[in-house]
C-alpha cells in the first residue's frame, strides 16, 4: 500500500513511526510553521517524580525531543526506568515523538567568554557519535553548542559536512548556533550570516537552526527574517531557537517570541531546556503551541501519545 504523508500536526503516533527521515521532512514542511521541539537536559532530575521531563514537554503539546548533554557512550535520562536497549528508543516508546540528540562540533582552539566548558568524548559532534547516535535509534541530529563549550560556526560546517558525507539520507541534520557558545566573535546578530548559511547547506544540513528574534542581542525580526527566507530559497528548512533561558520567561513573552517565529517564517520552533532546571516552563510550551495554531492542534498534539 502506498505511504502518503500527512501534515505532522494531524499525524498520530502510528503515523510517526511509519516516517522515513524524508518522510518526516516533507510531513514537517506540510504543516507550514507549525511544529514545536521541546529540549530537556538528560542529567537533572524530572521535574514531576515519577514522569520523565520527555513525558511532561509531550504532555505540554511538544511535538519533538530533543535530548541536551546526551552522552553517546553512557546514555542516560534521569527518572526513565530503562527496560529498553536504548534510552532513546524507551522516550519513542513512551511519548510517540521523534527524538534527537545534540553533538557539539568543539574547536580547541577558539578562545571563550570564562571558563571552558570540557565536554565527553561522547557528545562531540563526530562522525562516530553520530553513527552511534542512529544506532541508538535517533531521529535526527542537532550540531549546535552550549554555553563556554568553544563551538564555533567554522566547527559546526566542517562537522556537517562530514557527518553528512558519511550518513548522507539515513539520519536528518540540523545544524546552527542558539546563541554564541562562549565566542565573542560570533555573538550577536554575527551568529549567522550569509556565508554560514551557504556552507551549511552546501554541507548537507536538511535544516539550519537561527536564534529567535528578540533572544540574543542584536537579532531582530528583520535579521531573521532575511536568514529564514535565504535559508528557504536554498530549499533547506529552517528552526528558530530559543536557548537565553527565555523559556523560563512570563507567557506574554513566550507568545510575543512565538508569533515573531511565525512571522519570521521558520518550519520548526526549538524551546529550550532552562525554563526551571533541565525543562522549560510546561505552561510555556502550551502557550507557545496555541500562538502558533492554536488550541485545536494543541489539544490534539497533547493527547495523542
Amino acid at each position: 500500500m502506498l505511504f502518503v504523508v500527512k501534515r505532522f500536526i494531524d499525524s498520530t503516533v502510528e503515523d510517526i513511526r511509519a516516517m522515513s527521515s524524508k518522510d518526516l521532512l516533507e510531513s514537517i514542511k506540510a504543516s507550514e510553521g507549525r511544529v514545536i521541539m521541546a529540549e530537556i537536559l538528560t542529567t537533572t532530575q524530572p521535574l514531576i517524580y515519577g514522569a520523565t521531563n520527555a513525558e511532561l514537554v509531550s504532555a505540554f503539546g511538544a511535538d519533538m525531543i530533543l535530548l541536551n548533554f546526551y552522552d553517546v557512550d553512557n546514555p542516560v535520562l534521569y527518572g526513565l526506568d530503562n527496560k529498553s536497549d536504548s534510552v532513546i528508543k524507551a522516550v519513542k516508546e513512551l511519548t510517540g515523538r521523534p527524538v534527537g540528540i545534540n553533538l557539539e562540533p568543539v574547536s580547541p582552539e577558539a578562545k571563550v567568554i570564562g571558563i571552558r566548558e570540557e565536554l565527553p568524548k561522547g557528545r562531540l559532534g563526530t562522525i562516530e557519535n553520530a553513527v552511534k547516535a542512529k544506532e541508538q535509534g535517533a531521529d535526527f541530529i542537532v550540531l549546535t553548542g552550549n554555553p563556554r563549550t568553544g563551538v564555533t560556526n567554522e566547527s559546526i560546517i566542517e562537522a556537517a559536512r562530514y557527518i553528512k558525507a558519511e550518513m548522507g539520507d539515513d539520519i536528518i541534520l540540523m545544524a546552527g548556533k542558539m546563541h554564541a557558545a562562549g565566542m565573542v566573535k560570533e555573538s550577536g546578530s554575527k551568529i549567522i550570516s550569509r556565508e554560514v548559511i551557504d556552507a551549511l547547506a552546501v554541507a548537507g544540513c536538511d535544516c539550519i537552526m537561527v536564534p529567535s528574534p528578540g533572544t540574543v542581542p542584536g537579532i531582530t525580526l528583520e535579521c531573521v527574517n532575511k536568514s529564514v527566507e535565504y535559508i528557504h530559497s536554498l530549499g533547506i528548512m529552517a528552526m528558530s531557537a530559543i536557548g537565553t533561558s527565555q523559556e523560563g520567561a512570563g507567557e506574554e513573552t513566550i507568545k510575543q517570541i512565538a508569533l515573531y517565529n511565525k512571522m519570521v517564517g521558520v518550519d520548526i520552533h526549538h524551546i529550550g531546556d532552562s525554563g526551571y532546571t533541565g525543562v522549560a516552563v510546561p505552561e510555556n510550551i502550551m502557550a507557545y503551541s496555541i500562538a502558533i495554531r492554536g488550541k485545536k492542534h494543541t489539544y490534539f498534539r497533547m493527547a495523542k501519545r
